[in-house]
């Protein structure tokens, strides 16, 4: 199966909404084109898409982090493969692409927070060479 790599554009953002929703985020598809255009426009920030036959078949984003306490590192922010597609290396390749876009803005290390239901992924992230250093809970307020 061939797979294609590319930078996201903002006509992909109705496809991007749909593969979203597979993983339960329920946004409107203007948001989610809000969103590619807020990421294309910030310094630090990218985003890849996955292409089957010319289909969005997944999709990554990637940022870079600055935080006093560390040393700069990228995290990614989101990873989804379509469910028909998953299992076949296209969550893999995402990744090495944002490792690639990672090491070409000089950073060492690149993270990534996952749900704590979804166990699958955990063995996924940790069969790539992820390893795990700590669990959290996210807090969030309305403002």
């Amino acid at each position: 199966m061939e797979i294609v790599i590319r930078s996201i554009v903002e006509q992909d953002a109705e496809r991007v909404n749909e593969l979203s929703r597979q993983l339960g985020y329920k946004m409107s598809t203007e948001q989610t084109l809000a969103n590619i255009r807020g990421v294309l426009s910030a310094k630090g920030h990218t985003a890849f898409v996955a292409l089957h036959e010319h289909k969005i078949i997944g999709w990554v984003g990637v940022a870079e982090a600055l935080q006093i306490e560390a040393t700069p590192f990228c995290e990614i922010r989101g990873l989804i493969v379509d469910e028909e597609y998953r299992a076949q290396g296209i969550g893999k390749l995402l990744i090495e692409k944002v490792k690639q876009w990672s090491k070409e803005t000089g950073n060492k290390s690149l993270r990534l927070r996952c749900n704590t239901i979804r166990k699958e992924a955990h063995l996924f992230y940790l069969h790539l060479g992820f390893k795990e250093i700590k669990e959290q809970k996210v807090f969030e307020m309305n403002i």
